[in-house]
């Protein structure tokens, strides 16, 4: 999960730079690099904190790139670090995203002359701008030509020697921002680094090239058409994202638990007539109540939070569920009826590649799409036709937690709205909203046990395998938690459905388990 951040202003670009990659490392990554107009490049393996310490006082300048990397194409080291650059070190760019046909580029190159000097698939396309940015072109246009070369996932900034007040910002599969300043502009992959600096932004789609200056941005299109981009404006704070005293995000949030779930429940329980009005759904909510089959799909934990919600709807409506990864619905055969089918997708996100492909086959197909989306304006957002926000604010820690938990919730809320236009009785759609309500008072007694946990984890801190099982509700959880502690420990963890613990996983069980 590489980040991205850029700027191009009349400030020094070296503090947004830095800060803004501190604040992507809730990612993960193995090295950083940074790139200033008129002074070079500097890579570090490690941590941003080592590449901050190792920067001059002379590094400075009014527009820049910077990145951290995880690997992927080599091992984690300096030369392989972003940015990368072209055999003259014109060009300079920083990429999100896998290049599928870097090795016969890299052969075309290399034919041609062209020496390589890191293992990386990002050095392929700056080889390979460089080769089309020859003496009196414009960089957009160098761009622009070397993409249409390409196959793969791009989120990318890049910059010459050559143009030094400019930035060319392109994305395809990979999510990348504009932040608006006061004569000044921002670039991010996420939103998290701009929330100290502004919370103007636009959202980049697909197939968008955009050309950036001190003096404004213009945003072309595939077909190179410039095009008008509406301003957005963040509702999550820097406030938000900060750690407010917890030792690290990922405790932070569990923390923030309670009041999540009031947050995602907030203004959509009529408790009094046991209903849930849904907003998001309105321009749909006709077609939404005549469906007779639901596919709900995500990936990792919003995969197992929608086995949970598989349960929910059918138990609360009737309507029959299925539960696909996304990475495999893409992949398969489309054979549902469009008409009475509605997709699920559920995405903390909102940006899950594999979830947005999904999302993309189901409507080729004239299916209904749902978005259920914590990132407001993210991708899937904007290409479902509707779709609940989770209101879950930033979530930093790399494991999910509130994420989790708020679609699981929303969930319930969707099949609380079917289920009342269906087989569910007023009396027994008030007596859920009332469970629904109940439900932060008693996350927050579970969270005050928290050193009672603490010395649970300790007496199992030294296991090699867990095993987590669980029956109905309780599998997806198990299959989460198994998640949860492979994540942050790397302890080997599998979840099980209790019921299949006789048949073979029964037998793994010895003193370190």
């Amino acid at each position: 999960m590489c980040g991205i951040v850029g700027y191009i202003g009349r400030k020094d670009a070296v503090p947004f730079l830095i800060d803004g990659l501190k604040a992507l490392e809730y990612r993960g990554y193995d090295s950083a690099g940074i790139y200033i107009a008129g002074k070079g490049a500097l890579k570090r393996a490690g941590k941003v904190a080592v590449l901050a310490a190792s920067l001059p006082d002379t590094f400075s300048g009014n527009a820049g790139i910077a990145h951290t990397r995880w690997a992927t194409h080599g091992p984690p080291t300096e030369r392989n670090a972003h940015p990368h650059t072209d055999a003259s070190q014109t060009v300079w760019i920083v990429h999100n995203g896998i290049i599928e046909n870097h090795a016969e580029l890299r052969d075309a190159l290399t034919s041609e002359g062209v020496v390589f000097s890191s293992d990386t698939d990002t050095e392929v396309l700056a080889q390979l701008i460089g080769s089309y940015y020859t003496k009196g072109d414009l960089l957009e246009d160098a761009v622009e030509k070397a993409l249409k070369m390409v196959r793969g996932t791009y989120g990318l900034a890049v910059m010459s020697r050559r143009e030094p007040e400019k930035i060319i910002v392109a994305r395809l599969g990979s999510p990348l921002m504009l932040g608006i300043g006061t004569h000044e502009y921002y670039v991010a992959s996420d939103a998290t680094p701009l929330l100290s600096r502004t919370r103007n932004v636009v959202y980049l789609e697909d197939g968008e090239l955009v050309v950036l200056t001190k003096e404004g941005y213009l945003v072309r299109d595939r077909s190179r058409q410039p095009i008008e981009k509406a301003i957005e404006t963040l509702a999550w704070s820097a406030v938000a994202a900060q750690k407010g005293g917890f030792e690290h995000f990922m405790l932070k949030e569990i923390m923030e638990i309670p009041d999540v779930i009031r947050d995602t429940l907030r203004g959509r329980l009529v408790a009094e007539d046991g209903r849930v009005v849904l907003g998001g759904l309105r321009d749909v909510t006709e077609r939404f109540k005549k469906v007779r089959r639901i596919i709900i799909t995500g990936c990792g934990s919003a995969y197992y939070a929608g086995l949970i919600g598989e349960h929910f709807i059918e138990t609360f409506s009737g309507i029959p569920v299925e539960v696909e990864i996304a990475s495999e619905l893409r992949h398969r055969p489309f054979t549902a009826d469009p008409t009475h089918t509605v997709l699920i997708a559920v995405s903390q996100s909102g940006e899950t590649a594999d979830t947005l492909e999904a999302v993309r086959l189901a409507k080729r197909n004239g299916m209904l799409t749902i978005g259920v989306v914590n990132a407001v304006g993210s991708t899937i957002a904007r290409e479902t036709d509707a779709g609940v926000y989770n209101h879950a604010g930033p979530e930093i820690g790399v494991a999910s937690t509130k994420a989790f938990v708020s679609q699981v919730v929303v969930l319930a809320l969707i099949a609380l709205f079917l289920g009342r236009t269906r087989i569910l009785s007023k009396e027994e759609g008030i007596k859920l909203t009332q469970a629904l309500l109940a439900l932060p008072d008693q996350a927050r007694t579970v969270l005050s046990r928290r050193k009672t946990t603490e010395e649970i984890a300790k007496k199992y801190a030294r296991m090699e395998n867990a095993l987590y099982i669980g029956r109905t509700y309780q599998c997806p959880v198990a299959y989460e938690g198994a998640l949860k502690l492979k994540e942050v420990s790397y302890i080997h963890a599998e979840g099980y459905s209790a019921g299949e613990m006789k048949h073979g996983p029964i037998a793994l069980i010895d003193q370190s388990l």
